[in-house]
């Protein structure tokens, strides 16, 4: 029996989110000729669903889920496509949203870092636990984003499917895996028009994603500091740098001010977004690649940095420890000398560098986007069934 399942794509371009939809949308059209999809996009959006197959429809939406009336007038919209499943892929879910409906969980940090004594966080956190209860099923991206959604949302275990991402295929068919000397000089020729553009001619630590709190970026920068003081003599990295490749700098002024107080701004880079092609070739050209969060849904950055065969420090809180398993450093995020010693051991340690890479490229292997949508497409049939929570 086929079913249809409408997906609400409104968030495609989206950092982080429009890489879970881009993806599961493209990995679903591989795999499923039988069900008939519909995406829900906004109009200059439709271009990047284009050659999907017969059975995908794109429609445009105007409205965004910022406004409120949204609540109303997209679960109006969305009742004439009489779907038997429909799948918010965010948390987020409009009010009045029609069921049945799968909702997926990326990352409880705006709840978990968000102050507990102003009436946003209520009303944010009795919409959220009314949009996820609501649901007949739930994806959660990684273990640890399951356990906050049971004991942050109370939402019940039976109803929660744990579905990993994984990395964006870019990142997979990057300049790592060719091979052969005419390929080789094409990379180093690439790799160095790149960095000659954004003028980089020193060895580098690189940070990616965003500047949010929880990503503790000051205590990165902190720990970076420590670092170059410890080699200020040595000859391969007594000039090294830190660009962070995200945000704008301008909106997170405790960033700035912490490489101001750690005597390093003139050493730490901030890029802003990048095109994807640039950012494979940072990834590729980093000494090193650091990602301390404090709390990550998943975390897909160390995964794209192990694609491109550069060794990873990271966190040993939420889900980082399970995404990277025994492929990375990892350090206390909490601890700017741990972090300090995780940088250091990465880049002056030559044989645990060789490990990380090896084990690097076998740990990225694990995740695919054609697992990630075949347990989805079950998790729809499972719900158009009327399979019980």
């Amino acid at each position: 029996m086929a079913f249809r399942i409408v997906i609400d794509a409104r968030h495609l371009t989206d950092f982080g989110v429009g890489t879970y939809i881009r993806n599961l949308c493209r990995a679903l059209a591989e795999i499923d000729h039988e069900n008939r999809y519909v995406l829900v996009t906004h109009p200059d959006d439709l271009p990047d669903l284009a050659g999907l197959p017969e059975n995908f429809e794109t429609v445009a939406y105007e409205n965004t889920d910022t406004e409120t009336p949204d609540n109303l007038r997209f679960p109006l919209f969305l009742r004439r496509f009489r779907a038997d499943v429909y799948h918010v892929p965010l948390y987020r879910v409009p009010f009045f949203m029609p069921r049945p409906y799968v909702a997926t969980v990326h990352d409880l940090s705006a709840l978990v870092y968000a102050p507990r004594d102003d009436w946003r966080y209520h009303f944010r956190l009795y919409q959220l636990r009314r949009g996820l209860r609501r649901a007949g099923k739930v994806i959660a991206v990684s273990a640890a984003t399951r356990r906050d959604v049971e004991n942050i949302l109370g939402i019940p275990p039976r109803k929660i499917r744990l579905i990993y991402n994984a990395p964006d295929p870019r990142f997979l068919s990057g300049f790592a895996s060719v091979s052969g000397n005419a390929a080789a000089d094409a990379r180093r020729r690439y790799h160095q028009r790149l960095l000659d553009r954004y003028q980089v001619d020193y060895p580098f630590v690189l940070y990616v994603g965003n500047i949010r709190p929880q990503k503790n970026i000051p205590r990165l920068i902190e720990a970076f500091a420590v670092l170059r003081n410890q080699l200020a003599s040595h000859e391969e990295f007594n000039d090294l740098r830190l660009i962070i490749i995200g945000d704008e700098i301008s909106r997170y002024p405790a960033v700035r001010l912490a490489a101001m107080q750690s005597r390093v701004e003139s050493v730490v880079r901030f890029l802003g977004f990048v095109p994807i092609d640039a950012l494979r070739v940072f990834y590729e050209a980093a000494s090193l690649f650091a990602f301390p969060s404090l709390h990550e849904g998943f975390g897909l950055p160390p995964l794209e940095a192990m694609a491109a065969g550069t060794p990873v420090v990271t966190s040993n809180s939420s889900s980082l420890p399970e995404v990277v398993g025994d492929a990375a450093i990892v350090v206390n995020p909490e601890n700017v000398f741990d972090i300090a010693r995780g940088l250091r051991d990465g880049l002056l340690d030559q044989e645990l560098r060789s490990s990380l890479i090896s084990r690097g490229f076998a740990q990225v292997r694990r995740f695919s986007w054609q697992s990630t949508a075949e347990d989805v497409l079950a998790t729809y049939h499972e719900l158009a069934i009327g399979k019980p929570s």
